[in-house]
């Protein structure tokens, strides 16, 4: 790749610097450098931008355009970081099958953040074409299918996953949402009994069957299960979509 220089000033004093200077230059910690980098992500996206912009042109390579990348997701910017984390697969080592995995899935979750679930769906089979029974991606399509009303082919993925990961609740409360989408209440109930059988607090799990209980006309067993959301994860969307729920219930619904 080629490297862009820091400025005219700082090319100016590479010219001019003696062979010992250099030698005293600290070598960049890139090790540490990522970890930084990655951690700011989350809290301070920008800054974690701005560093991985820096950092590269310090020799950072990849590990600072996937930073870069992320960091992107965290200011919103979903498309652009997609598109990166893509190039950023294609451009590594064919024999680096895990970071290119990673990348793709990351790029695919970005791709639906961005509301496209057409290449989050084509980002995610590429990955699953080099590992068949990653659990995480086969959960990451099944949504993908899901937006785009392939319920059918979103169970597919999601009963591999189950095979792959047997009794995990959320995967089991993505297929009662499936279920319920194909009119199948019956399975959609049975799944989601299991998943909060497992997880009694679960919020999407308690938000899933509230929704259930209303369609099978138990409203006030419905009315029991989204204001149990609002009691365990206030502030989450599962919340804010249980007190919409309840709105409508109450008629009290903008």
């Amino acid at each position: 790749m080629t490297r862009r220089t820091a400025g005219g000033l700082t090319l100016a004093l590479l010219l001019v610097a003696s062979p010992i200077a250099a030698q005293e230059t600290a070598p960049v910690d890139h090790e540490s450098e990522y970890a930084a980098c990655m951690t700011l992500t989350s809290s301070k996206p920008a800054e974690a931008l701005a560093s991985a912009r820096a950092w590269e042109a310090q020799g950072g390579d990849d590990a600072a355009r996937h930073c870069a990348a992320v960091a992107m997701i965290g200011l919103g910017r979903y498309d652009e970081a997609a598109v990166r984390l893509e190039t950023l697969a294609a451009d590594l080592d064919p024999a680096e099958v895990d970071l290119r995995i990673g990348a793709l899935a990351q790029a695919g979750q970005a791709w639906l953040l961005a509301a496209d679930a057409e290449h989050a769906l084509a980002t995610q089979t590429s990955a699953l074409a080099l590992a068949s029974d990653n659990v995480e991606l086969l959960i990451d399509r099944s949504i993908s299918l899901a937006t785009l009303t392939r319920y059918w082919e979103a169970l597919d993925d999601l009963n591999r996953a189950l095979d792959l990961a047997p009794g995990r609740p959320d995967i089991l409360i993505f297929r009662a949402s499936a279920y319920r989408y194909l009119e199948t209440l019956d399975l959609a109930r049975d799944d989601v009994d299991r998943a909060l059988a497992l997880e009694p607090d679960n919020p999407d799990g308690l938000l899933e069957r509230g929704i259930l209980k209303r369609l099978a006309g138990e409203p006030q067993a419905a009315r029991t299960d989204w204001q149990r959301v609002l009691a365990v994860a206030e502030g989450t969307p599962a919340a804010d979509v249980a007190r919409s729920n309840l709105a409508r219930l109450d008629g009290t619904a903008q």
